[in-house]
């Protein structure tokens, strides 16, 4: 496919804001695609060339992109500025000082190819080599396609597909109907790349997709909980399960190939170098060749052996002083399921089995143990599991389904999470995506952010839909920071995948999630979360937000629009009782 194809099918994504023209648009485009480039395309639509936990980057800045827009174009620096500070978009800069430039045919393998040419670059004298490198692309595209090639270099293209629509739209031009599209996601589910996922169903067609399994290497999407209101609502929905405590650290997916280890977050980004600790124990204390298991690190006290916070364990996430900060700040990993054994694909298996299976895979070591679980099918001894685990300093308790398979990507009643809130007020926490943020006020005028817009995720839609407006949590500093982070995802106007009946002063594409707690849920017509035909929604009353952003959440882990009105339900429950 010709690159300039590709940029017109950008171009018609970009002009839209509905969801159901993107699904279309990316159809059509991937009938116009062939096996040797269609693991391409998702990846550009999706705006990376590759998956997060291959950790391929630009390492381009806006500076240096500039730079090359200066050698491409023969202008001067200064004026390529000025326009800059006009346009605020790079990409529109690139084209106008561009223009007139005729290209040289370029097809989308050429661009692909070069770009991770350019972001492979390291080492001493590779900021010169990339900036030349891209000055060539640059000089070798049309204005269009040099427009769009500025862009994703510096993260900046924000088509606003998400990745339920591309899987959709892959179904529809692969198979002509939208049915398949659950076996899609079960093999995205398992490897984590929809590029992958795309060259297959291409080569081989549906049955290729049914042979997709969980690969040592390849993060699988975790699984998540549903919530319900009470032990008694646990109980009569999975009956006999095990409860374990709801454990606040880092959720941890380790993947072990004989001596080889790698460690991924709960948005699947290679988190291997921070934890030398659990590398070294996977490789000494975890009985077999090859592996994938989960667990929550925490931090602890190496003398008294009490956990810590949150607060302490989350200075581990670091790129420098890792040695140190593993001294200072020892991590416990507390397994609790198993996806893979020498060969063999159990995420199908009973979760009994599981378990049963990684307890008699780790040998006796200080860093990794097998957390702790009970059983029960009495919801009185559910409520007395319960009060121990919240005694202890858990966030409350997950109860898993005995017989439930691991459901990679889903959120599904195998695990139901009942946190604290759920005995009394809403003291839960919620996570939400910001998509907007309203000019400040008074003491947070200096900063011209005062408060921000803030969605969760609706999976059925693939679409933010806003649950309220956030004023308080920050300090005077966070603010500061928090607005540099979200004018870095700034959008000209409503982004594709937000449904909001508000209209704050910067728009901005979903991409930071917070965490807030709130006094309770209550309905308003101001917010399309939940609304119903008489357009009366769910709001959050009194937010405040917990902490800064959580990096470790994608956009799509946000609390969503069925937890919040299950959330909800839950009040009324505790008012009657």
């Amino acid at each position: 496919m010709k690159f300039l194809t590709l940029i017109q099918y950008f171009e018609r994504l970009e002009a839209t804001t509905k969801r159901l023209d993107m699904f279309e648009i990316l159809a059509e485009l991937f009938r116009l695609s062939n096996a040797n480039e269609i693991d391409k395309i998702i990846y550009l639509v999706q705006e990376q060339l590759l998956p997060s936990f291959y950790t391929l980057e630009m390492g381009m800045s806006e500076k240096l992109l500039i730079r090359a827009i200066t050698d491409a174009s023969g202008k001067d620096l200064t004026e390529i500025q000025q326009h800059f500070r006009s346009s605020g978009d790079l990409g529109i800069t690139t084209e106008h000082f561009l223009s007139g430039q005729h290209g040289t045919n370029l097809d989308v393998h050429t661009v692909y190819s070069q770009l991770c040419d350019l972001a492979e670059l390291a080492g001493k004298g590779s900021v010169e080599q990339k900036v030349e490198a891209l000055t060539a692309l640059l000089h070798s595209a049309t204005p269009t396609e040099a427009k769009y090639i500025s862009r994703f270099v510096v993260g900046r293209m924000r088509l606003g597909t998400g990745n339920a629509t591309i899987l959709e739209a892959l179904s529809l031009a692969k198979t002509g109907e939208r049915k398949p599209k659950t076996i899609l996601e079960r093999g995205f589910n398992l490897c984590s790349d929809l590029g992958m996922v795309g060259r297959i169903l291409f080569t081989d067609g549906i049955s290729g997709i049914e042979k997709i399994s969980p690969t040592v290497g390849s993060p699988i999407r975790m699984a998540l909980c549903e919530r319900v209101a009470t032990p008694e609502d646990v109980i009569k929905k999975i009956g006999r399960c095990s409860v374990e405590p709801k454990l606040d650290g880092f959720r941890c997916q380790i993947h072990k190939s004989k001596e080889e280890v790698e460690i991924f977050s709960r948005n699947l980004e290679r988190t291997t170098p921070m934890f030398p600790e659990l590398v070294q124990a996977t490789k000494t204390a975890i009985n077999a060749e090859s592996i994938i298991f989960e667990g929550e690190a925490l931090s602890y006290d190496d003398l008294t052996g009490e956990l810590q916070p949150f607060q302490v364990t989350i200075q581990r996430k670091r790129k420098h002083g890792i040695v140190q900060a593993a001294t200072d700040i020892p991590l416990k990993l507390f397994a609790f399921d198993l996806l893979y054994v020498n060969g063999e694909d159990w995420t199908n298996r009973a979760y009994s089995d599981r378990r049963k299976l990684l307890s008699s895979l780790i040998t006796n070591n200080p860093v990794i143990e097998l957390g702790h679980a009970d059983e029960t099918d009495d919801p009185a001894e559910f409520s007395r599991i319960f009060q121990t685990a919240i005694d202890k300093g858990a966030e409350g308790v997950v109860a898993k389904r005995l017989d439930g398979p691991y459901k990679a990507g889903a959120r599904d009643f195998n695990w139901i999470k009942l946190k604290r809130s759920y005995k009394g007020t809403l003291a839960d926490t919620v996570d939400v995506c910001l998509v907007g943020y309203f000019s400040g006020k008074g003491t947070r005028a200096e900063f011209g952010i005062g408060a921000v817009l803030a969605t969760v995720y609706d999976p059925n839609t693939d679409t933010f839909k806003t649950v309220s407006r956030i004023g308080s949590g920050f300090s005077q500093e966070d603010w500061g920071r928090l607005r540099k982070v979200l004018d870095s995802h700034a959008s000209e106007s409503m982004p594709p995948r937000v449904v909001s009946t508000l209209t704050p002063n910067v728009w901005v594409h979903p991409h930071t999630v917070i965490t807030v707690m709130a006094d309770e849920i209550t309905r308003s017509a101001m917010h399309t979360c939940g609304k119903d035909e008489n357009g009366i929604g769910y709001a959050l009353r009194f937010p405040r937000a917990q902490g800064f952003i959580r990096s470790d959440k994608n956009p799509e882990d946000a609390t969503t629009v069925s937890e919040i009105i299950t959330m909800s339900e839950s009040q009324k429950l505790i008012k009657l009782a």
